[in-house]
C-alpha cells in the first residue's frame, strides 16, 4: 500500500472513530483502522483508577446549554493522568469554537476521571466520552461549529478535537503522537498543544489498539451507553485523566 493510501485509510478512521456522536457502534460506518495493528506491548501495571464524577455531584454536566463562556486568548490546563501530568497551551486564535468548548468543558470538570478509549500506536490518543452515561447523552449532540484551518499543523504533542464530519464536534479530542499534518485540511484545526510533560505520551497504554469494530478496543457505542464500568471491566489497563484545571 503506498503512503498516500495509508493516509487516506488513516483519514477515514478518525473521522469515523467520533461517529458515536450521531449513532451507536451497531450502525457507525465501515473505516479501515488507522494503521496496521501493532504487537501489542509487555502487560503493564494496571493504572490507579481515576474518580469517576457523576451528575448528581455536579449539575452543571447535564447542563451544555450553559457552558459557553469566551475563553482567554490563550491558557493552559493541566491535565493530572495515571501516567503523569500533561500541561496543554490552548490558542483561541487557532480554533475559536474548539478552545472555547475546551475552556468550558474544563471549567466545569467534565474531563475528571475520563479514560483515554482509543490510543493507537504511532498515531494518537482519544478521550472525551464522559464516564457517565446521564452526562454523555447531553452532550453527544452538543456540536460546536467548525472552525476553519489556521495555519497549524497536526504534528506531535499538538491536541485536536475529533470529528465525525461537518458540524459534528462536541467533547472527545486527541493528541497526537507524530506528524500527522495529512489530517490539517480534513476538518481537524488543532486548538494547542502540549508544552509539559511530552514523555508521558508515550507512557499511555495502547496495547487494545484501535476500537471495535474496526479493532479490538473499546466500542464507542457501548462506551456511551455504559460509561467508564463498560470500560473498567473489559479494558482495565486503559489510562485516564484524573483532573483537568486551569493553570491560573
Amino acid at each position: 500500500m503506498n503512503t498516500r493510501s495509508w493516509t487516506l485509510l488513516a483519514s477515514l478512521a478518525l473521522l469515523g472513530a467520533a461517529a458515536c456522536d450521531k449513532k451507536s457502534a451497531a450502525t457507525s460506518p465501515d473505516a479501515a483502522p488507522a494503521a496496521a495493528p501493532a504487537p501489542a506491548p509487555a502487560p503493564a501495571a494496571i493504572p490507579a483508577a481515576a474518580p469517576v464524577p457523576t451528575a448528581a455531584a455536579n449539575p452543571a454536566l447535564l447542563s451544555p446549554q450553559t457552558a459557553n463562556a469566551k475563553a482567554p486568548d490563550v491558557y493552559k490546563v493541566k491535565l493530572a493522568t495515571t501516567q503523569g501530568d500533561i500541561v496543554l497551551e490552548i490558542h483561541r486564535d487557532w480554533a475559536p469554537n474548539g478552545a472555547d468548548r475546551f475552556y468550558n468543558l474544563v471549567q466545569i470538570g467534565f474531563f475528571n476521571g475520563v479514560e483515554f478509549f482509543r490510543v493507537i500506536d504511532g498515531f494518537m490518543a482519544q478521550v472525551g466520552i464522559h464516564g457517565d452515561p446521564a452526562v454523555a447523552a447531553q452532550w453527544q449532540n452538543a456540536r460546536i461549529p467548525d472552525d476553519p484551518p489556521a495555519g497549524h499543523s497536526n504534528q506531535r504533542g499538538v491536541v485536536t478535537f475529533a470529528t465525525a464530519g461537518p458540524g459534528t464536534r462536541t467533547t472527545q479530542f486527541f493528541i497526537n503522537f507524530k506528524d500527522n499534518s495529512f489530517l490539517d485540511n480534513q476538518g481537524f484545526p488543532p486548538i494547542g498543544k502540549v508544552v509539559q510533560g511530552d514523555d508521558v505520551l508515550d507512557k499511555l497504554y495502547r496495547g487494545y489498539g484501535e476500537g471495535a469494530p474496526q479493532g479490538a478496543g473499546p466500542d464507542q457505542g457501548r462506551l456511551q451507553a455504559e460509561g467508564n464500568a463498560y470500560l473498567k471491566a473489559q479494558f482495565p489497563k486503559l489510562d485516564a485523566i484524573k483532573t483537568a484545571t486551569l493553570i491560573p
